[in-house]
């Protein structure tokens, strides 16, 4: 029986190659495509949570609960009113939450498995001691301030509207960006990869109505970044010097010193994944020792 190189790319070679084992080996597929199934529902409601679009989800949830109710009764018309409404509910579903879906597959799209380095770590610490010192001096004399940190969506056509600087972050420039009166102080600051791209730029504003009417313009041109990005934006209140951060379309308001400084190194410093293996293998093994030790006594 001779072996032609084309046959290769014939499906029916690779059945008849797996046809010996077919038993095993489809047992082992269906287990991998149920595997596969949960995990893509567990990272989707990952993505999902703290959106808007995890109350749809829950929606739909119960349309296809009650879809497959109505087969198994045997209701026919609630049945095909429950498809039409299931099938045309996507397509509204993408429309409506179309900013929700652009982060979730940027998301995906950058997933690593790779570990942070030390120096993307020290200049992520770096950063944040920066921003609480402009924070703490601000919120202190009531000096109304708007930075937005640019993550993983890009904000080059709000970029555009400002004025350049590529300069090095420091708590001293960001204060002098933001005392009344100056050139600079109107707008909001973007920072990009550890630097202040520019400032006085132009955001979005947000129309929510959830935004409570004593808030002005800087809460909703922060609300509206965080509807179209999944940028960090921090707001310091000329009013009352209360700081506010806005992140994933959803706004943290009057937030103490301890609150932000947790939120920004969630946001802003990259995980030691390294470190985090390295507390998972301890915990393994003190707890092979102490099943150890019980066996023993």
């Amino acid at each position: 029986m001779t072996f032609h190189f084309t046959e290769l790319f014939q499906l029916d070679y690779w059945r008849q190659l797996f046809s010996t084992n077919i038993t095993t080996l489809s047992f082992f597929i269906n287990i991998l495509d149920i595997l596969v199934v949960w995990y893509l529902i567990y990272k989707l409601i990952q993505l999902l949570r703290g959106t808007k679009a995890i109350q749809l989800f829950k929606g739909v949830a119960m349309f296809v609960v009650v879809r497959v109710l109505a087969e198994v009764i045997g209701l026919h018309t609630l049945s095909w009113l429950m498809d039409q409404v299931i099938t045309y509910g996507v397509i509204a579903a993408i429309v409506i939450f179309q900013p929700e879906i652009r982060r979730g597959l940027e998301h995906l799209g950058r997933a690593t498995f790779f570990s942070a380095s030390k120096k993307e770590i020290d200049e992520g610490e770096g950063m944040i001691k920066a921003f609480d010192k402009a924070i703490q001096y601000m919120s202190k004399r009531k000096i109304g301030a708007l930075i937005t940190i640019e993550r993983n969506t890009g904000l080059e056509e709000y970029i555009e509207t400002g004025i350049r600087l590529d300069a090095e972050i420091t708590g001293e420039l960001l204060i002098n960006i933001f005392i009344p009166n100056t050139p600079l102080h109107d707008g909001a600051v973007i920072v990009r990869n550890g630097k202040i791209v520019v400032s006085s730029a132009y955001l979005p504003l947000s129309e929510s109505s959830l935004i409570p009417k004593e808030y002005g313009t800087r809460h909703r041109a922060a609300m509206g970044i965080a509807e179209v990005s999944d940028a960090l934006t921090i707001v310091v209140s000329e009013e009352t010097g209360g700081v506010t951060f806005t992140l994933n379309n959803q706004m943290y308001r009057e937030l103490t010193r301890e609150d932000y400084l947790e939120m920004m190194r969630e946001a802003l410093v990259p995980e030691d994944k390294s470190k985090e293996k390295k507390s998972l293998i301890q915990t393994l093994r003190e707890e092979w020792q102490k099943l150890n030790r019980g066996g023993k006594e």
